[in-house]
């Protein structure tokens, strides 16, 4: 931004100072957050739905096609130097850096998140990369959220609910499902419900579906039609269904993680990491076509057949093209390989997210659960299609540890509304499950190894939002060990602590002279020569990290009943003292920041 504009920018903002109060200027910025993200979602639907077609139009669908093999590696590739050379960024895991930007950068995203993320992911899926465009527009949205708010210098907390209120915007834009953009940034973001928060979420979230609706029509993103009404002879399945959809969140989420760790060791070699990842998605998509791009037209396949022969098109342009009884082979090849596939595209150099693929997995999921519960007639006979829909909400509920997201989701996009009551049973099982083995979402499990992941519970959020930086006193008045009492006399005088730290040459922390232990000598100038500070120092009752998170630096003055504790650096050099009282000044008004309306 050059000078003009800036001074015009600080005419705008004086203005709106001027005449619109804080609250309506949220609310405002809520509605234009909306109408933005739903525009960013359209085009990057657009592109995918464009790109598919060029590609794909004139493939046969009774048989396999050679093309499977080449197209989402050039996908990746495009993709891989669209990011190197272009955005020179990482733009991945985009809900993971939504929570990251909210935890550690004071909400702050950068300005090319608000379109980066489109066009890479855009050519990722276009080409068949095996992910989805949710968590890029997701992140997409938030950073416009951002931006908005970084334009017009709003305060930290005002862009956390821009944040919030974009993240809600592209879910409802995107499914055109407004409750569950908000239960989304709830639930996944961890943004706490006030009434100051839920106006401009809801405002963002009705905003963003309204005009999916005038761009796209009223249809929604799934067809699906009731085959039966629920009776409570079907809770035994539900109960197993959604324990079944637990353990395959669990097999998501640890397989893709295990995934991502053979991926990271070749960050440096993006062409090793090409070919690795081409590797395996070229001969999956090759063999299992319904993995191409998001999946969605297989779901709708398992959603809205009623005959064996409309299900059997879900195996078209494939080798088991025309062979019925594969039908459950290749579903449960389809589950099992799909978070392979994610993986490989993400990790050759693709831009995607995990949403789209946890409601493939959830569908193709109950579809299997179904339809085997019906071949060993374990119990009263199940629909398949409806056992498709609440798999979709099971999984999600457990990859992303949300159950009432996958609850009116799944409500919404489908207008499933009549599924309410299975729909809370097997998300509640769901959860239930993944919960005992892993305590973290998918999005937010690399936060939480890091200590950076902002949760309900205050004090945790709190502690996680402070920065250990801020609240080091780098103004001390160190002293070397073998300066007299004379010496250290004087340096006292110029200190403004009871503490003076010992350091060697090199900076090195060797202990710390406590004035208060002093008064019986510091008086008596005939001492001053017979006493040096080596005598005189003493042991810290412990000290503190650079890298230490905030809630371990509360623990320590909590364990040690210390005022102030030294922090050192990697190398054992003194970065200056944490105080006690500044401490928990910072703290109690943290707190009161986020607790104010």
């Amino acid at each position: 931004m050059n000078a003009q504009q800036h001074t015009m920018m600080q005419k705008v903002i004086r203005w709106r100072e001027q005449y619109i109060n804080d609250r309506q200027f949220v609310l405002l910025l809520s509605f234009l957050v909306g109408l933005f993200a739903a525009v960013a979602a359209f085009i990057l639907h657009w592109i995918i739905k464009e790109i598919v077609t060029l590609l794909t139009s004139g493939f046969y669908i009774n048989t396999f096609n050679w093309m499977y093999l080449v197209y989402p590696v050039i996908g990746i590739y495009l993709t891989s130097l669209f990011v190197r050379y272009i955005v020179k960024d990482e733009i991945s895991h985009g809900i993971t850096r939504i929570l990251y930007a909210i935890s550690s950068k004071r909400s702050r995203l950068r300005g090319h998140n608000c379109w980066s993320s489109v066009i890479a992911s855009a050519i990722t899926i276009g080409f068949g990369g095996s992910v989805g465009a949710e968590a890029p527009i997701v992140l997409t949205g938030s950073a416009i959220g951002s931006n908005l708010g970084q334009l017009f210098k709003l305060d930290n907390k005002t862009l956390m609910l821009l944040v919030g209120c974009g993240a809600a915007a592209a879910i409802a834009g995107i499914f055109k499902a407004p409750i569950a953009g908000l239960v989304f940034t709830l639930e996944v973001l961890m943004i706490d419900l006030t009434m100051a928060s839920l106006l401009p979420i809801l405002i963002s979230s009705v905003t963003a579906t309204c005009f999916t609706y005038i761009f796209t029509g009223s249809d929604s993103l799934f067809t699906f039609t009731l085959d039966s009404n629920w009776t409570v002879e079907r809770v035994p399945a539900n109960i197993l269904l959604g324990v079944f959809g637990g353990f395959m969140s669990l097999y998501f989420i640890r397989t893709m993680s295990f995934c991502e760790g053979l991926f990271a060791k070749l960050n440096d070699k993006p062409l090793a990491k090409l070919a690795l990842g081409a590797l395996i998605l070229s001969p999956l998509i090759f063999l299992l076509p319904s993995l191409y791009g998001e999946g969605y037209s297989s779901i709708n396949i398992l959603l809205s057949g009623k005959t064996e022969q409309q299900w059997e098109t879900i195996m078209n342009n494939s080798p088991f093209a025309g062979n019925a009884q594969m039908l459950l082979p290749y579903i449960g090849l389809v589950l099992l390989s799909k978070v392979f596939a994610t993986s490989a595209t993400n990790g050759g150099g693709g831009c995607g997210g995990t949403f789209a693929p946890s409601l493939f997995i959830g569908a193709f999921s109950g579809f299997f659960f179904s339809r085997l519960w019906n071949m060993y007639q374990i119990g009263v006979p199940v629909p398949e299609k409806n056992f498709s829909l609440l798999g979709m909400a099971a999984v999600m509920a457990g990859v992303m540890h949300a159950p009432l997201t996958g609850i009116f989701l799944i409500a919404e996009i489908t207008g499933g509304y009549d599924m309410f009551i299975p729909l809370m049973i097997v998300s509640i099982c769901a959860y239930l499950t993944i919960i005992i083995f892993e305590p973290h979402s998918i999005y937010g499990m690399r936060l939480a190894r890091q200590g950076k992941l902002i949760t309900h519970h205050t004090d945790h959020a709190i502690l996680t939002l402070m920065s250990l930086d801020s609240v080091i006193d780098k103004h001390y008045t160190a002293v070397s060990p073998d300066r007299d009492l004379a010496s250290l006399v004087h340096a006292i005088s110029k200190s403004h602590t009871d503490l003076l730290p010992v350091l060697d040459d090199a900076g090195h922390l060797l202990g710390e002279i406590d004035i208060t232990k002093l008064r019986h000598i510091v008086f008596r100038t005939e001492l001053y020569h017979h006493f040096h500070v080596r005598q005189l120092m003493s042991q810290p009752p412990c000290t503190l990290s650079v890298n230490d998170p905030m809630e371990e630096v509360m623990k320590r003055f909590d364990n040690s009943s210390a005022t102030m504790l030294p922090v050192l650096d990697n190398d054992g050099h003194l970065r200056g003292y944490v105080t006690r009282n500044h401490l928990y000044t910072m703290y109690r008004k943290m707190v009161a920041d986020m607790s104010a309306e």
